[in-house]
């Protein structure tokens, strides 16, 4: 029986009863994100909580599949066959109140413990199968060449609800006994919006209370489509309130008789779901009193900016399943609303993979265009961060053409193949959660593939929900 390492530090009873005390909390909600970005954990009172420093929870919470399946092919292979106790280390940081329920409070956590693989041939850690740890690792490689990275995401969502025959989906009504419902996309519509704002305002509060850094929302291009938008910052933190915020976005709409989705096609005749990256990167530890890496004083592009975008290029093929991480995911690509069909880019294109905005010179950044909003943020900032410090370090130049290298997977299966056998995205992001996101899609695939109607009998069950 494979057994953990619990020779790692945990924090400090008092420092999470103070913590707890702090917010008034009796209860406290352990929260772990999974692939595919659903928030998986246990509620537990605040003294076992502390009594526990954070919760134990089986291994199965990292092998599980978005329909709450534990394939075969990953556990003996890559976690443990008998699902060992796992450590849910809080991190405090996150510790916040959950809105409209007194005395409650969540946090997010990050797996600890160890068992030995056979396949590996050595002790394999849990942090090292986390889309969040993966995260940290990339940050931490910034801060050690004296460099930080400021994001921002702008994230689409349809608010939706199911037809009385339960085989479709449409725009949602504001409320269960409301007529109005969109019939057509009434894009920019503030009278739209205006239907929603009970729903928006308290989606909005609730934000606020988890420090959720969003600054504005309007109608998207699709039917009942709406775009929300986030101010600048730290990697670790707006990935954290991206996988926030789409938890809150469904539950708060379920509490108002609707669905809020992030799944990447709903309507094949309509513009998919986006979540686009900005990104930029700035010198911790300079003499100069220009930080900003990506310009110059001027404006001008710096050789820099060139070097980040041919990283980008370069591993981008490779890893398109991180963006595109189900088989809907590539209806979006397919039928394609300004969606790249190459690792491109260039200055104020919209139709083009990797995006330079028009903007001033501290604010000069890439816009990253390719993941969809049921892509996982935690992976699609870690792996965007380390493709673009391989092309810094390298000194990579971009590529202007549509070269056949440049060219991005058009399903699943395929994205899923370069991504397993792309060694540098491997070295990058860890081989041990490259094997187990691809054995998990997989499956996934492969499920779905065995229906008469999976756009249907899968992705309506699954992906509207939860993706």
């Amino acid at each position: 029986m494979p057994s953990l390492d619990q020779s790692e530090p945990l924090s400090a009873s008092n420092e999470l009863a103070d913590a707890a005390s702090h917010l008034g909390a009796r209860v406290v909600e352990c929260c772990l994100a999974d692939f595919s970005s659903v928030a998986r954990g246990k509620r537990l009172t605040t003294q076992e909580w502390v009594a526990q420093a954070g919760c134990k929870l089986p291994s199965v919470l990292l092998g599980m599949t978005i329909t709450g399946g534990s394939p075969s092919q990953v556990f003996g292979p890559l976690l443990p066959a008998g699902y060992v106790d796992l450590q849910l280390v809080p991190d405090l940081g996150t510790l916040v109140a959950r809105p409209g329920r007194p005395g409650e409070a969540t946090v997010l956590c990050d797996p600890s413990g160890s068992w030995w693989s056979a396949p590996l041939g050595r002790a394999v850690h849990a942090s090292e199968f986390s889309p969040r740890a993966a995260l940290k690792r990339v940050v931490q490689a910034y801060e050690a060449q004296g460099l930080r990275a400021t994001v921002a995401p702008e994230l689409e969502l349809f608010l939706l609800q199911c037809e009385p025959d339960g085989r479709a989906v449409g725009s949602a009504r504001p409320s269960t006994f409301s007529p109005v419902r969109e019939r057509a996309c009434d894009a920019y519509s503030l009278e739209r919006c205006s239907h929603f704002e009970p729903y928006f305002d308290e989606l909005w509060q609730a934000c606020e209370s988890w420090g959720i850094p969003v600054s504005g929302y309007l109608h998207e291009a699709a039917l009942s489509q709406f775009e929300v938008n986030f101010l600048p910052g730290a990697p670790l933190e707006q990935a954290d309130a991206v996988f926030r915020f789409k938890r809150l976005a469904r539950e708060i709409a379920a509490r108002h008789g609707f669905l809020a989705s992030f799944a990447a096609k709903p309507f094949l005749d309509q513009p998919g779901t986006g979540m686009h990256w900005h990104f930029s990167v700035q010198r911790t530890h300079s003499d100069r009193d220009w930080p900003h890496l990506f310009a110059t004083p001027k404006g001008a592009p710096s050789p820099q900016l060139m070097h980040f975008i041919a990283g980008l290029q370069r591993h981008t093929p490779s890893a398109m399943a991180l963006y595109a991480p189900f088989d809907m995911s590539f209806d979006r690509i397919a039928l394609s609303d300004a969606s790249p069909t190459h690792a491109d880019w260039a200055h104020d294109d919209r139709q083009v993979a990797f995006r330079i905005p028009a903007s001033g010179p501290q604010s000069v950044r890439v816009e990253n265009r390719l993941p969809g909003g049921d892509a996982n943020p935690y992976l699609t900032v870690a792996s965007t961060l380390a493709f673009g410090l391989s092309g810094l370090n390298a000194s990579l130049l971009p590529v202007d053409s549509k070269p056949d290298e440049l060219v991005l997977p058009r399903q699943l299966p395929d994205a899923l193949t370069a991504l397993e056998s792309s060694g540098a995205v491997r070295d990058m992001l860890g081989a041990p959660l490259i094997d187990l996101f691809v054995a998990l899609k997989r499956h996934e695939h492969q499920e779905r593939a065995g229906l008469d109607q999976p756009r249907l009998d899968w992705d309506l069950r699954h992906l509207i929900e939860l993706a």
